[in-house]
């Protein structure tokens, strides 16, 4: 799987999700290289269980670092078919690969057309511009 930055959508909360083009509905869901960057120094973080259910918009984990709690935010509904467990006990993982190495949950997608509503790379670089 080769996650680039420019081919994923965005949440304006910064979680980025992949779609590979099997066919399969399942996503791939993180968090973007800018929001770990502002973070900074994490030291926790929680992510939910496989089998749980997610709603586009819901809280599905935490990220914390030395200066802040921030909630993390399913891109679209469906079921969490897998947990990147790992990068839980290397959260270092995301400040040097926050796609391919860093990704954190894949869900089954329930309903493919709220990829609609998130942002490409485009929009997303914008409203960072905008915003940051």
């Amino acid at each position: 799987m080769t996650i680039r930055p420019e081919g994923l959508k965005y949440c304006p909360s910064h979680e980025w999700i992949y779609v590979p083009e099997d066919g399969s509905g399942v996503a791939t869901v993180g968090i973007s290289s800018f929001a770990v960057a502002e973070l900074n120094d994490l030291v926790y973080m929680a992510l939910p269980k496989v089998g749980q259910s997610v709603q586009a918009g819901q809280e599905f984990g935490e990220v914390e670092s030395v200066k802040a709690v921030s909630p993390m935010y399913s891109p679209v509904s469906g079921e969490i078919v897998e947990v990147h467990d790992e990068v839980v006990d290397r959260l270092e993982t995301l400040g040097a690969d926050a796609y391919e190495g860093g990704w954190l949950i894949k869900i089954k997608m329930s309903n493919p057309r709220e990829l609609d509503e998130l942002l490409t790379y485009d929009a997303y670089k914008k409203s960072l511009e905008q915003h940051g």
